[in-house]
């Protein structure tokens, strides 16, 4: 994953100045669509996400190189026709694991993140998963591999189709005449993402809106039923690693309670948002009647608390680019410290979006973080090779990481928590 790393490291800053300037200007325009904490909430899911994929926290069960050993009928050469065609066989695999998402219970937990912001902006668009852990999905490029289209061309198309999907996060930009017959545009995914009645579980094409043409899931965006954004078990927190696992979690628990075996088995596959008749008469859950009158979740905080995140997230974005931009370095100096500097940069976000929620474990995981960063430092003597190009940046790093904690600490103090909104209570 070292050349998804490079690219990472364009890609990254692109993504920042752009969410940015839409920040700018919905300003300017009198319509923000941003808000500062659910922003930051965004950003710190989109690091968890290519940190997951470029240290390689997951495993694959059934690989596209796979299907194409055993499947192919043809061996074909990676022309310009080829690029085109796993294009098109990449969005096609794409409508139907996302409508797959959306459809059962168990697949939904996988996708819940994407749609877990209240607004609807280009920062959402990098609110992507990390509970996909184990990754199944390569069966859906089965008409890919019948063909031959070989392996390292759909790798290269791959990120490229995902991240052509970014663009279309934004409210600004209205309807787009005849591309919107054939392309999914920022209207069509402004209904994908929308909880309306007439708007839930619609246009899940990713590229090419066509397929949900053919295949009657498409919807058109309707001047007098505006979108409204989120789920309708909002997830109630700032924290994406908590996001990420909530639903599944709740899954769990019902199951658990579900005096039916019947129940413990089939909740997995049954309709999204599916739960046994008896556990949800005894374990109720706050669900969104209304959809045009509900509380969004408080970003609270006062501008020192809002600064002091941001600087937060900007130290870790560093981190994690010295990770992407060095991590053949890294590898060579022990190979398991590409999945420790991993597990690191999951603290590091669980840490200080915990205090974005003001809960009062703050402490003891930004606790553990300084722990594990200054206990690496002592242990190597180093940040992973980092003083080989600024010469004493592990004890600039530990006076960081000193100074974090104590920070913490005290906006813990200072700062009272909003009453805890869990999805599951």
């Amino acid at each position: 994953m070292e050349a998804y790393g490079k690219i990472l490291l364009i890609a990254m800053p692109a993504f920042l100045l752009l969410v940015l300037f839409e920040k700018w200007y919905g300003w300017r325009k009198g319509f923000d669509t941003v808000r500062n904490m659910d922003m930051i909430s965004s950003l710190s899911s989109g690091i968890t996400n290519v940190t997951k994929d470029v240290v390689g926290l997951y495993l694959i069960v059934l690989s596209y190189p796979f299907f194409l050993r055993h499947l192919a009928l043809v061996e074909v050469k990676a022309t310009w026709l080829v690029y085109l065609i796993a294009f098109v066989a990449l969005d096609f695999a794409g409508y139907w694991i996302h409508r797959l998402q959306h459809v059962f219970n168990f697949f939904w937990n996988g996708h819940i993140i994407h749609h877990s912001s209240e607004e609807y902006n280009l920062a959402c668009a990098l609110r992507q998963s990390i509970s996909g852990i184990v990754k199944t999905f390569a069966v859906f490029l089965l008409p890919a591999a019948i063909f031959g289209v070989p392996a390292n061309v759909i790798a290269i198309v791959a990120p490229l189709h995902l991240f052509a999907q970014f663009w279309y996060h934004t409210r600004h930009i209205g309807r787009m005449g005849f591309l919107e017959l054939f392309l999914v545009t920022p209207s069509h995914h402004r209904v994908h993402h929308a909880i309306n009645p007439e708007y839930i579980d619609k246009n899940f094409s990713q590229i090419l809106i066509i397929w949900d043409r053919l295949f009657g899931t498409f919807q058109e965006e309707q001047k007098n039923i505006p979108p409204v954004y989120g789920i309708t078990r909002p997830v109630a927190t700032w924290n994406p690693i908590r996001i990420n696992f909530q639903h599944v979690w709740l899954l769990i628990k019902d199951a658990w309670h579900a005096h039916s075996w019947w129940d413990k088995l089939r909740i997995w596959f049954m309709p999204t948002g599916w739960r046994p008749a008896d556990v949800a008469a005894q374990y109720p859950v706050y669900k969104i009647v209304d959809v045009y009158h509900f509380e969004k979740y408080d970003e609270g905080g006062n501008s020192f608390f809002a600064t002091w995140i941001w600087i937060q997230m900007t130290t870790l974005l560093l981190l994690v680019s010295y990770l992407f931009a060095n991590i053949g370095l890294i590898k060579s100096l022990d190979s398991s410290y590409i999945i420790l500097y991993g597990i690191f940069v999951f603290i590091y976000v669980y840490a200080y979006t915990e205090l974005m929620d003001r809960n009062k474990y703050a402490p003891i995981w930004e606790a553990l973080k300084a722990a594990m960063a200054i206990g690496i430092i002592i242990y190597t003597g180093d940040w992973f090779g980092a003083s080989g190009f600024v010469s004493g940046i592990q004890y600039v790093l530990i006076g960081w990481f000193l100074l974090s904690f104590a920070i913490t600490v005290w906006l813990s103090k200072k700062e009272q928590g909003p009453t805890e909104l869990s999805a599951a209570h």
